[in-house]
């Protein structure tokens, strides 16, 4: 590589240096952009310099687009800015401003930097690594000076771009004021909002502010002051990042690099192979491939809901008793997304230590995204819970390697259950009673038609469904009490499948022990946690009016009760045509006994019609004409459905009243059942394969 003019200096062999850095250096230089008036305005002074940190987005110092007597560069037609790089100018913008005051409600500090947009979205070009960790000390550092070689004298674009110059560091340390750093030649003009390079990192540190033209020392901003970024600085007319500007901008970051690495790509050297050969062989178990695939992990999450999570996050993982230091102090330094917790973990220990570090945060938060993804709905939960299961993956092999008694330590992933699926499954009819015989299983359910059994009772002669329940209730005690606890103490849903002719099952009026104590009192289950029915003919193929008649419930402003049958009557006459015809919003309600006659064909036609929410009482009355019990059950169930806004409420107001009931009020309640078959949590295979058995 030709030495830059002004690149010497005595006291360091450079050209050692650039021998090893070279390919590094060249990165850089391609990154780094001259700031400029907008295309076609002449005179084209450079301003200062920039860098290309994500796809679109150039990092600078904020002074570098304001004159000396403080007033506001002039620019083009709507604020256009110019960038030079590889030979051409292309326009940009002022998108935020990092010197902009912060509202008063919210003070925080002021910095001089400032993020630039390509007005062109198509505009290719490289990107720098910007470090995810505080730098302390430098040793091996060049900074970076933009150059425009827009035009020859026929202003023709040039037909050979070389790199911008770069001068090498002497020395540099952090202090209050930012990065202080030496050098052996006077840094030109223009060089302001340029990159600081860390070669012994191989990246960005910070971002050049200025220098005092007598002692050759500079000050630059670290690149970890990106951290304040915040909705305010968004300039009036920019579009901007939304409502986390500097979580997405990093995650656009992450994103470009680990793309670069993709085996379908250019096959042209990256700045992760730049970075790779410097790093190789110094003895890391966390190198820059892992580093580099965790943060596009990282990227595909949403940001931390409380950046507080990330520094408990931290400390736990360098097992700490609460987050402290840099971790806990608001300003450049406060972690706030996952990638910046990620930086935080490099502590200067020995390899096995630090890679113990990386595994149990990315373990943490793997965790964290996978309890969040069971609250997600629709295509952002879908989303969420695959960049989980990516996390996860990623997490368990990287943990091979551990010692045993550091896997144990630190633990898998653990899927929190959010409820509890009972299933009886019938078998046939006995030789003798014409007793209906049946065996059983009980699944952990994560959301999403991902269940784990837990528990199947299988016999080629079967039992009674009295039987039956007698050895569900042995055991379902303890293993509600154990998905509890792994739910972080909540309790989770009770979810019954019954065959047609058990509809009835008041599986609310259950009563297990309340502890695992060996005398302890057996309770209801209705008054203390959800319980419902699902159909055990509705499985995994969902059915369209069963989706459709879903949806509806979802999107309906208010829930209604519909009564079934409509009349007094004992009559399943033009019942279909009621529920095909019946309201977005409509749940079916009947005060009949579901066990057979007229109750029993009115829940069949309820669910052939897709209908996936209904309430009737375990102990309805017979085929006789409705009296007036029957429409005080049915206004109580009208009130009941006037609640709710989502139906997503329900299985919990049905338990509140339950357990008014269980103390002497809302004795209608007392015996309530609710059918609550949510098409988009369908209960497992009847006979699933070893795969479906596994945890998803």
């Amino acid at each position: 590589m030709t030495p830059p003019e002004g690149a010497h200096g005595p006291g360091r062999n450079e050209h050692a240096d650039r021998e090893k850095y070279a390919h590094l250096l060249g990165h850089a230089g391609r990154v780094t952009v001259a700031v400029r008036p907008a295309p076609g305005v002449r005179p084209a002074p450079v301003w200062g310099s920039g860098v290309f940190v994500a796809p679109g987005w150039v990092l600078t110092c904020a002074h570098v687009l304001t004159s000396g007597d403080g007033r506001h560069r002039a620019t083009g037609p709507d604020g256009e800015i110019g960038v030079a790089f590889d030979g051409r100018v292309a326009a940009a913008r002022l998108e935020y401003d990092l010197s902009r005051p912060a509202p008063a409600s919210a003070p925080a500090p002021r910095v001089d930097l400032a993020l630039l947009r390509l007005l062109d979205p198509g505009t290719a070009h490289p990107c720098a690594w910007l470090s995810d960790q505080p730098a302390a000390l430098l040793e091996d550092a060049f900074i970076f000076r933009g150059h425009d070689q827009s035009h020859t004298p026929d202003d023709a674009p040039s037909a050979a771009t070389p790199l911008p110059p770069f001068i090498a560091v002497r020395f540099g340390a952090r202090d209050a004021r930012g990065l202080q750093f030496g050098t052996d030649v006077r840094v030109t003009p223009g060089a302001s909002g340029g990159p600081l390079l860390d070669c012994d990192r191989g990246e960005v540190v910070g971002i050049v502010k200025g220098s005092h033209r007598e002692d050759r020392l500079g000050l630059a901003v670290p690149v970890t002051e990106l951290r304040t970024l915040a909705p305010h600085h968004l300039v009036p007319g920019a579009a901007g990042l939304g409502d986390d500007p500097y979580h997405a901008l990093m995650s656009l970051h992450d994103r470009w690099h680990w793309a670069g690495q993709d085996l379908g790509g250019p096959g042209e050297p990256t700045w992760f192979d730049a970075q790779h050969a410097i790093m190789s062989g110094r003895g890391r178990l966390w190198g820059v491939q892992e580093r580099l695939q965790a943060l596009d992990l990282l990227a595909s999450l949403p940001a931390p809901r409380d950046p507080l999570v990330v520094a408990a996050a931290v400390a736990e993982a360098l097992g700490r008793a609460d987050p402290e230091g840099r971790t806990g102090r608001a300003g450049p330094w406060t972690l706030r997304t996952w990638r910046d917790g990620h930086g935080a973990l490099y502590q200067g220990s020995d390899p096995y230590t630090e890679l113990c570090a990386f595994v149990h945060y990315l373990r943490i938060v793997a965790q964290r995204t996978a309890d969040e993804a069971r609250e997600a709905a629709g295509e952002e939960g879908a989303a969420l819970r695959v960049a989980a299961e990516r996390l996860e993956l990623f997490v368990t092999a990287k943990a091979v390697v551990l010692l045993p008694r550091d896997r144990e330590r630190i633990g898998p992933v653990r899927r929190r259950p959010d409820s509890l699926l009972v299933e009886f499954e019938p078998l046939f009819y006995d030789d003798t009673g014409g007793r209906q015989l049946f065996n059983w299983s009980v699944s952990e359910g994560y959301g999403q038609g991902q269940w784990q059994r837990v528990e199947v009772q299988e016999s080629r002669d079967g039992t009674t469904f009295e039987q039956a329940c007698e050895q569900v209730l042995h055991r379902l005690g303890p293993r509600l009490l154990r998905a509890d606890d792994a739910a972080g103490g909540a309790r989770v849903r009770l979810e019954v499948a019954v065959p047609e002719e058990r509809w009835h099952t008041p599986a609310d009026r259950w009563r297990v022990p309340a502890s695992t104590r060996r005398a302890a009192r057996l309770r209801p289950l209705g008054p203390a946690r959800a319980v419902v029915l699902r159909d055990q003919g509705r499985r995994q193929e969902v059915d369209p009016a069963w989706l459709r008649r879903w949806q509806g419930l979802v999107a309906a402003g208010r829930l209604t009760a519909l009564r079934v049958p409509a009349g007094p009557r004992a009559s399943v006459s033009g019942l279909p045509r009621l529920l095909e015809e019946a309201d977005e919003g409509a749940v079916p309600a009947l005060c009949r006994s579901v066990a057979d006659g007229t109750g029993l064909d009115a829940v069949s036609w309820t669910l052939e019609t897709g209908h996936p929410v209904a309430l009737w009482p375990a102990g309805g009355h017979d085929e006789r004409d409705c009296d007036r019990a029957c429409d005080e059950f049915h206004r109580e169930v009208r009130q009941l459905l006037g609640a709710p806004k989502t139906v997503a409420e329900l299985p919990e107001l049905v338990r509140e009243l339950r357990a008014k009931a269980d103390e002497g009020g809302a004795a209608w309640a007392r015996d309530l059942v609710l059918l609550y078959d949510d098409p988009g949590n369908p209960i497992p295979q009847l006979f699933p394969s070893s795969e479906q058995l596994s945890p998803p």
